[in-house]
């Protein structure tokens, strides 16, 4: 479960950590927030403090690739991990020497955000992209935004365009819909676009459970276990995978994929 630094958590581990998170926090309050690196931050520690201190955690779900943490008086933080940042349980104390920020509960019970390359941060009642998300996508909206130049593998992670995928499980989406990465977006036929819609959410969904139920109480670390074509060798079918560097990021496919141009 170590990060890649080419790649982030996307929607499986963050569903399962939200949902882990909140069996774990919901119904308390928190009593100390403490901004350990805030260089990056928008909100000041204060801001963030006085925002949230005595306040009644309420829920945490999951948004794209960000958390969300909902307090009593309906306030909003925001959490993203970006590539590198980790949710670290403690009690009492916290002494993770990477720590952007930590949040102790009444009952001494804590998390801190880490991240040694310290990008991982967090804001109060953000704003979402502008795209939708991937659990949320309908043939209508795809088949628009497909309207394009751009090769799908890069349209599919584009978060302003639709939120909660990345490089890992991009490959997995366009291997089980037989679409080569490199297809030009615009001409991919009409039921594969149908097909593509279904097959985000199956892809995404299967593995939130899988991880779910392998991992139970899981709130750090990327579970690449059950993919099938993300960092192998061979396929399912047999097929020996590609993989191409496309900058820091590595891109994994098979020949049974139809490059549509």
């Amino acid at each position: 479960m170590e990060h890649n630094i080419t790649s982030m958590p996307e929607i499986p581990d963050i569903e399962v950590f939200a949902y882990n998170l909140k069996q774990k926090l919901a119904g308390k309050k928190l009593v100390k927030v403490e901004v350990v690196n805030g260089k990056k931050l928008k909100d000041t520690p204060e801001e963030i403090s006085s925002a949230l201190e005595g306040k009644t955690l309420k829920d945490i779900y999951r948004s794209g690739k960000e958390f969300r943490f909902v307090f009593a008086d309906e306030t909003v933080l925001g959490m993203h991990l970006m590539l590198t940042g980790d949710i670290i349980a403690f009690n009492e104390k916290n002494e993770h020497k990477q720590t952007i920020v930590d949040f102790l509960f009444e009952d001494g019970t804590g998390i801190a955000l880490t991240d040694f390359m310290k990008n991982a941060h967090v804001k109060l009642n953000p704003v979402d992209k502008d795209g939708v998300d991937a659990l949320e996508l309908d043939f209508k909206y795809l088949k628009k935004v497909l309207d394009c130049k751009t090769k799908i593998k890069d349209l599919l992670m584009d978060q302003n365009i639709i939120r909660g995928i990345g490089n890992g499980y991009s490959d997995e989406i366009l291997w089980e819909t037989r679409i080569s990465p490199y297809s030009v977006s615009k001409a991919i036929p009409e039921e594969k676009v149908r097909e593509l819609v279904k097959t985000i959410k199956k892809v995404l969904k299967d593995a939130t459970k899988q991880i779910l139920e392998a991992y139970p109480g899981l709130i750090t670390g990327e579970i690449k276990e059950f993919q099938k074509i993300h960092r192998r060798k061979e396929s399912p079918t047999g097929m020996p995978i590609k993989m191409d560097q496309k900058g820091g990021r590595k891109i994994y496919y098979t020949d049974e994929q139809v490059l549509y141009e």
